[in-house]
């Protein structure tokens, strides 16, 4: 290579180190300004209410909650899962038959569906009568769908009796932005209720 451009490409490359040197720090000022301004989901696990609370929400007259492991025979999951429908992912059902002195006013369940990405726990019952109560969320995960809290929606479960009144976008409507949310709740309230039906529900043991 002929000394000249040796020499040419040894000044532009010093040119260029001196420069990048002196542009850094507007560089790196510019990186730390757009990653402020970009867009992140920030994603809370929030708790909203404890067991208890929804307990006491949801039967304000019973003196005792009672913990209870349902036990399906393999027909019973069949019945189950043909009432209820299709299902999105479940992590946990805890079940409480609830008392005030001997008389059973009812069941209390919390439940835990899929939302978007995470899990949503949410309560619920259903009075010896077979009808709904209203929906607590106790925990919600997610960056977004978090207005299933909004008292609205969640009234549309209560007084509600049987699977012929839970339907998804007839009887319970979607609210926009929390479609997973609304529809995979729904659906867990489905299979709670079904799940009453089969093996909770008083007469359940002498039904066919």
């Amino acid at each position: 290579m002929a000394p000249w451009a040796t020499a040419s490409i040894w000044a532009s490359a010093t040119s260029s180190k001196t420069m990048r040197r002196r542009m850094w720090p507007q560089l790196t000022a510019a990186v730390s300004v757009a990653a402020v301004l970009a867009p992140v989901q920030i994603v809370v696990a929030t708790e909203y209410l404890s067991i208890d609370d929804a307990q006491r929400e949801l039967f304000p007259a019973a003196d005792r909650f009672v913990e209870v492991i349902p036990v399906l025979t393999p027909a019973q999951r069949q019945s189950v899962a043909a009432l209820a429908g299709p299902q999105p992912a479940h992590r946990s059902l805890r079940v409480w038959r609830v008392l005030r002195g001997t008389e059973l006013l009812g069941h209390v369940f919390v439940d835990e569906v899929i939302g978007r990405q995470d899990f949503i726990t949410y309560a619920t019952g259903i009075d010896a009568a077979g009808h709904s109560l209203k929906l607590e969320v106790l925990a919600y995960r997610e960056s977004h769908g978090g207005e299933i809290r909004n008292a609205a929606w969640r009234r549309q479960f209560e007084g509600r009796q049987g699977l012929g009144q839970l339907r998804f976008r007839t009887d319970i409507q979607n609210i926009a932005g929390a479609t997973l949310s609304s529809e995979h709740v729904t659906q867990g309230v489905r299979w709670i209720t079904a799940l009453w039906q089969v093996i909770l529900r008083p007469d359940a043991a002498t039904s066919p």
